[in-house]
């Protein structure tokens, strides 16, 4: 069993790791192939002084602020700093106590976490276990149609055993159950609140009463979000810098970058690739670089199409040139994915990562093997819809790069453009998939084990979004979920990689940093992907005395 204490998580990107034989906190790699030099690291420079406030971009406004149905990197990125988990996963992606300040595992089906004393809701009210019960009860319960119920699967039931402490039983061992623990499925809001919120919390018309260093303080919808320090928290070495963060919502890359460049906007995470030479030379801030657990894959939506056939799957990803779309699409800051999980991803026992990943072949570039696959399953002239938005000016180049190899291998594939609010839908709502046959994610672990990544292509997972089933695939990923040893499980999860390169229910492209920039006025965030569920903006303050 990884015990949040004792294990050191740190994780490399894939464009640091294709370069470099370890790990480390800061590496400047060599480039991919037409790229440019740069440095990994899970930290900026450290605050110097504190701030009134500073103002945060989105690339896309929050569809909600509940954190049972936040499953995307603008809500989470907003919460991470107003509501906490009972474990924590730090900058350099270890896992720690959060709300919870002991873990035991009486049993392979038992959890017992032991709460933190005297944390104060903002309302001023103290957190029991009672509000630990209501807040997990409500992420299973079917009515809230929380995309992390599937999560809570093998739990029979969740008892407060003491005022400050919490039992979970389950049906079978489940090692993510307890790692996700780190993560949305972990959060905790007052029961109180809860009830008296109904259907309105999380909306602009609701409140959210949490724990964390920051308060809602106001959403104004279409315009902005703003948080209040929260006085009486818990945690002394994440007392905010800053006394208020106001987020604005800027959907279009150009104007993003403007906004940086004006000083608009102090600073925001996954910044366009479109924009770092403009950025990295402008003199107005700092673009930065942190470890990263995920990558850019095509995840197929309809098995009932021509891409239900495993042969036009495969000409699909052989047709991909993916060097030049990590040009394109990346800026060059990355390199062509291997696998559905990204390297930075197999952090959890890294004494096997270069055994069980790096030894992966590269993906396959034949065009003319693909057009052969295409014409043997019959499919030429068939018709593939791929969704497309203007979400991220990466979605576009990378959909215009699978029409393109489409187009050389004979399939038609149409794009489908779809809002950014309805393009972040497609992951959380199975109507708003209607007619797409593919869709580009940035498929991510919420924690440092790779077999997170793979619990998605189970049988019935929420966040299997093609409803994919492989009986094998199932069995294989039971064992490795009750398998206690990291190392052991490394390994049958590397069994699982090779089921789903060889069935390819997502097909991988590219890997890249997770990035941020941060105008002259401000310093100290967290550079990488923790930033979905550590308090990031706490540690942000003056960049000079």
């Amino acid at each position: 069993m990884r015990m949040p204490r004792t294990i050191a998580l740190l994780a490399c990107t894939a464009a640091l790791a294709a370069t470099t034989g370890a790990c480390s906190g800061a590496t400047t790699p060599k480039a991919a192939a037409g790229g440019t030099d740069f440095t990994v690291a899970p930290l900026s420079p450290p605050a110097q002084g504190p701030l009134d406030s500073f103002t945060w971009s989105l690339y896309a406004e929050p569809y909600t602020l509940d954190y049972a149905l936040a499953y995307d990197y603008p809500p989470n990125t907003v919460l991470a700093n107003v509501c906490e988990q009972l474990l924590r996963v730090t900058p350099d992606l270890r896992i720690e106590p959060g709300l919870a300040v002991r873990y035991d595992r009486p049993d392979p089906r038992t959890l017992v976490y032991t709460l933190r004393p005297g944390v104060k809701f903002h309302d001023g009210t103290t957190m029991t276990a009672d509000d630990v019960v209501a807040s997990l009860e409500r992420q299973r319960d079917p009515k809230t149609g929380s995309p992390w119920g599937s999560v809570f699967k093998n739990v029979d039931t969740i008892e407060k055993t003491g005022p400050l402490e919490v039992t979970l039983r389950l049906s079978q061992p489940d090692i993510l159950l307890h790692e996700l623990m780190a993560a949305s499925p972990g959060t905790i809001e007052s029961a109180a609140t809860l009830a008296k919120a109904g259907k309105d919390y999380g909306t602009p018309k609701g409140k959210v009463n949490c724990t964390g260093p920051y308060a809602l303080d106001a959403w104004s919808q279409g315009a902005e979000i703003t948080l209040r320090k929260h006085a009486a928290y818990w945690d002394p070495k994440l007392s905010p810098r800053s006394e208020r963060v106001k987020f604005t919502f800027i959907e279009d890359a150009a104007a993003r970058s403007n906004a940086f460049l004006s000083g608009t906007a102090d600073g925001g995470y996954m910044v366009p690739s479109s924009s770092f030479a403009t950025l990295r030379a402008s003199g107005k801030g700092t673009l930065l670089f942190g470890p990263n657990t995920a990558a850019s894959n095509l995840a197929v939506l309809d098995f009932h199409g021509p891409l239900g056939d495993l042969r036009v799957r495969k000409a699909l990803s052989l047709a991909l040139d993916r060097k030049n779309i990590v040009k394109a699409a990346a800026g060059g800051v990355g390199v062509p994915a291997k696998a559905p999980a990204a390297r930075g991803a197999w952090a959890l026992a890294p004494e096997k990562t270069a055994a069980l990943y790096d030894t992966l072949p590269e993906p396959g570039y034949d065009v003319e093997a693909a057009k052969k696959l295409v014409q043997e399953a019959g499919a030429a002239g068939r018709s593939i819809t791929l969704a497309t938005s203007t979400l991220a000016p990466e979605i576009s180049v990378v959909a215009n790069a699978v029409q393109a190899a489409g187009r050389q291998i004979g399939l038609d594939v149409t794009l489908k453009a779809v809002a950014p609010e309805a393009y972040s839908s497609i992951f959380v709502d199975p109507n708003a998939r209607a007619g797409i046959d593919l869709v580009i994610t940035s498929g991510y672990d919420n924690t440092p084990d790779p077999l997170e990544f793979y619990q998605y292509l189970r049988t019935g997972d929420f966040g299997n979004y093609g409803k994919w089933s492989d009986a094998e695939f199932d069995t294989l990923f039971d064992r490795a979920n009750a398998e206690p040893d990291a190392g052991k499980r490394a390994e049958l999860t590397a069994a699982l990689q090779k089921i789903a390169l060889r069935e390819l229910p997502i097909i991988p492209v590219y890997e890249a940093p997770h990035s941020v920039f941060l105008g002259k006025r401000v310093t100290g965030a967290p550079t990488g992907i923790a930033q979905l569920y550590y308090p990031w903006a706490a540690t942000i303050g003056a960049a000079k005395k």
